[in-house]
């Protein structure tokens, strides 16, 4: 009584979960691409003949024209992410994918099996974290993708799927119409020539056979076979020579155990639904992915801009300083080693200036490669890209509760919603399992008729229609009629395969179960880690900026005391490279201030919202003028 009561409660409660997770992914259903949706045609040829995939475009969006200005390719972090969602290639192979769990729609609707979605990361673009260029986002394979929940196999993080679809076999849902015909000459010879009177027996045939089956989603088969044949002979004894044979018979078969129900034999389908749910998510984790790499490259290309503009000051200064260095030790005002130092230290920051120069070369590189699909036009390889925006620091974050920002995080991440309908395709699987257990009963049955008609031989007496019209009357007519109904029983003897399979499906399940809690506890460590990195890193800026403020003033009061000739240069020059190496300090401050806010935005599931992504531009790669 225990066990039926807890199987009554877990079913009410998957009820709710599964209401909850209709209601979830309604925002998460995305429409495939135009241009990679399969045609539809209404020609009888149709289905015979193949369709082609559109090559891709790879020229870059016109939006890119618009940003270029004097020889220089100027961005907003808005602008950056428009020219990804319509441009990059992670994105553009991605979309690949939504169209791919269409094709699993098509084919199981006709009782095919799913091939299974891909739900991995495309990792192609170098910079921000990922491709090389550090860590980030999850997944590396062929393709720069990984499989996941849903595909066929071994699914991602260790677990297992391999019974998922398991069960009874299932029929094709679509019609067949198989036709043969064919004309035969056969002569057998004989030995006694007392029956047929001939000594070598000589037969023509020519038939026509049709047949026509289907089987449906409710474990039922019918089938029609239609036979018809012409036969002569040269044996007198014939009575008919042409003879016509008109042959029907109506087959019906319906499973009653194994294979019984929209259940089992509807699984491809709905598992292919599911997939195809999990494809969507997918592909909205893919666009918060490059997103959020986005977002670093483009604060690392304003944190190298920073850099190098501060290095320029620097490398200035220096240079002022020694000319004038060198004019007071004409004027012998200063000892020549004041000199000497002085083009030492302008040595030094030539090179951090060359440093912070080709790192800027480097993130320039790094952004329009994510930002375009082609980098072929040479003027636009080597155009100077200007970042707009600029880093700030802000206390809206506080504002939300870390209690909140967890739940947040469990609501809104992708990976959490696809586990979730990978739930639902075990629970689909452990049924369809569990009904392949039963044996096979099936109640067949048919209705069949037969005809008769030809042309009377000489000397032979016979009431029979002539012609082939006649022979079809007379098997219609339900004047020679064959039926038959029964039942076929199969009963498996240990049923060892079956019974593994089974027990293997629930494991599985069961085997996901964790791994849900697990990314459940994952979710909330990484909104934690990046709320707490947030708050360090505010901290770092407030500390930074107070080095930078006090290393400006005594950059200021060394330089008057040089002014009015109680310091020197020396002196006033290590003032400034102080006061430069401290706004550098700032510079990567606030950059890791920023890049900590896209890590929280990605942890919490709000980098599309925070930023005003629409996901169908990123599916139609095209943004909208009606976008945030």
């Amino acid at each position: 009584m225990k066990i039926r009561f807890r199987e009554r409660r877990f079913g009410i409660s998957l009820m709710a979960a599964l209401l909850v997770l209709m209601a979830a992914l309604a925002s998460a259903q995305v429409r495939t691409p135009a241009e990679l949706t399969m045609p539809q045609s209404y020609n009888p040829l149709g289905p015979y003949t193949g369709d082609s995939v559109p090559e891709p475009v790879l020229t870059n969006s016109p939006r890119l024209d618009r940003m270029v200005r004097d020889g220089k390719l100027y961005l907003s972090l808005k602008d950056a992410i428009d020219l990804a969602l319509e441009n990059n290639l992670d994105l553009a192979i991605a979309r690949y994918n939504l169209p791919i769990a269409d094709t699993d729609l098509l084919r199981t609707k006709a009782g095919g099996f799913f091939r299974g979605v891909n739900t991995g990361v495309v990792q192609g673009t170098p910079g921000g974290g990922v491709g090389g260029f550090g860590t980030g986002a999850p997944g590396a394979g062929a393709g720069g993708t990984t499989s996941g929940a849903g595909g066929a196999g071994a699914g991602a993080s260790g677990l297992v799927q391999s019974t998922l679809g398991a069960g009874t076999p299932v029929a094709s849902y679509d019609p067949q119409l198989n036709a043969n015909m064919g004309i035969e000459h056969l002569t057998s010879p004989l030995t006694n020539t007392t029956l047929y009177n001939v000594s070598s027996l000589q037969h023509n045939i020519a038939q026509v056979n049709v047949g026509y089956s289907q089987a449906f989603p409710t474990g039922t088969t019918v089938s029609f076979d239609f036979n018809n044949n012409r036969v002569t002979s040269n044996s007198p004894s014939d009575i008919l020579s042409p003879a016509l044979n008109t042959y029907y018979r109506f087959s019906f078969q319906q499973q009653l155990l194994a294979g019984f129900g929209f259940g089992p034999n509807l699984r491809y389908l709905r598992i292919a639904r599911n997939n195809k749910k999990i494809s969507d998510i997918a592909f909205k984790d893919q666009v918060i992915a490059t997103i959020t790499q986005i977002e670093n490259i483009y604060w690392d290309l304003v944190s190298a801009y920073e850099q190098a503009r501060v290095n320029e000051q620097s490398l200035a200064f220096a240079n002022q300083t020694l000319e004038n260095a060198k004019k007071q030790l004409q004027l012998e005002a200063v000892p020549e080693m004041d000199v000497m130092k002085a083009e030492a230290e302008v040595s030094k920051r030539d090179q951090d200036l060359t440093v912070a120069r080709t790192t800027l070369q480097l993130q320039e590189s790094l952004m329009k490669n994510a930002l375009t699909k082609s980098l072929d036009d040479p003027a636009l390889g080597e155009m100077p890209v200007v970042p707009t925006d600029r880093t700030q620091t802000t206390g809206a974050e506080t504002d939300t509760a870390l209690p909140d920002l967890i739940a947040q995080g469990l609501q809104n991440r992708p990976e959490l919603l696809e586990t979730d309908v990978d739930l639902v395709n075990r629970q689909i699987s452990r049924k369809a399992a569990r009904n392949a257990l039963l044996p096979t009963l099936s109640l067949v049955g048919f209705y069949a008729g037969s005809g008769l008609a030809g042309l009377v031989t000489p000397g032979n007496t016979a009431t029979v229609p002539t012609d082939l019209t006649g022979a079809w009357q007379n098997a219609f007519n339900n004047s020679s009629p064959d039926y038959f109904v029964g039942l076929n029983l199969n009963i498996p003897f240990r049923n060892r395969v079956a019974k593994a399979d089974q027990y293997r499906s629930e494991l599985e399940y069961r085997q996901a179960g964790l791994r849900k809690e697990q990314l459940k506890k994952q979710i909330r460590i990484e909104v934690r880690n990046a709320q707490y990195a947030l708050e360090q890193s505010r901290a770092r800026v407030e500390s930074a900026r107070k080095a930078r403020d006090l290393a400006e003033r005594t950059f200021e009061i060394t330089k008057k005391e040089q002014d009015l000739g109680a310091g020197s240069s020396y002196q006033t020059m290590t003032a400034q490279r102080d006061l430069s190496v401290a706004e550098l300090d700032l510079v990567t401050a606030m950059t890791t201030y920023q890049k900590a806010r896209v890590e929280l935005d990605r942890a919490t599931g709000a980098t599309l919202e925070h930023n005003g992504v629409l996901i169908q531009d990123a599916v139609s790669g095209t943004v909208s003028a009606s976008s945030p």
